[in-house]
């Protein structure tokens, strides 16, 4: 049995509540540490709203505009909305290789593969959370976030890339904390993508992480 053929594999269409996402993101990763279900990697998108992770500061909300949800993972200020993917992960790290940075890193590795099939020059910046690329005026800009939890070694959480959702919805907070940089997406870059896209291209460069983060 492969590391893959223990993991489910879910897209869910509908907009999904963050507080569903959270409940059910906490049955799932009690229910993966005692064996009694699979692991999962969860594809989804979520109605607006921001997350206010354990390192934010109340200063870097904005706006009330859409509902604020105080959340586990590492981080701080994040946008969630329609026209953007959201990959979240209950995967047993004691079952793989029990090392947090590196699970990070191959995390943001993937996301990078994923964006590189439709020809975007992604990367991790040292000391600049998130994942970061050009625009065509050569201006950096974030296009995906990255934030974790991990409880009794079963991680939480995840990955969320800019699409096409409303970029104008960032406008309510300061992203991460990093207010020098812009948010882009892949529409904004000129590339004709939709989730069902990238959903694919994630799954094609999804081997190469999970080989990674095995022990």
């Amino acid at each position: 049995m492969t590391a893959d053929d223990q993991i489910e594999w879910r897209i869910s269409n509908e907009l999904v509540a963050y507080p569903d996402a959270i409940a059910e993101m906490e049955k799932r990763n009690a229910a993966v540490k005692t064996g009694e279900e699979d692991e999962l990697i969860w594809f989804l998108q979520h109605p607006p709203l921001y997350t206010a992770g354990t390192s934010s500061d109340p200063v870097e909300l904005l706006s009330s505009q859409f509902p604020v949800y105080e959340t586990g993972r590492g981080g701080r200020h994040t946008y969630h909305g329609p026209g953007q993917r959201v990959g979240y992960l209950i995967l047993d790290l004691k079952r793989r290789s029990a090392d947090v940075r590196g699970f990070v890193h191959s995390l943001e590795d993937w996301v990078i593969a994923a964006l590189g099939e439709f020809g975007v020059a992604a990367r991790a910046v040292d000391g600049r959370v998130g994942i970061w690329c050009d625009t065509p005026d050569g201006q950096e800009a974030k296009i995906g976030a990255i934030g974790i939890r991990i409880r009794r070694w079963v991680t939480m959480h995840g990955f969320s890339v800019n699409i096409d959702p409303d970029l104008s919805h960032f406008n309510g907070i300061i992203p991460c904390g990093i207010s020098e940089f812009p948010v882009t997406s892949l529409k904004e870059l000129g590339i004709n993508a939709n989730l069902v896209d990238f959903d694919a291209a994630l799954k094609k460069t999804a081997p190469t992480f999970l080989e990674a983060i095995e022990k």
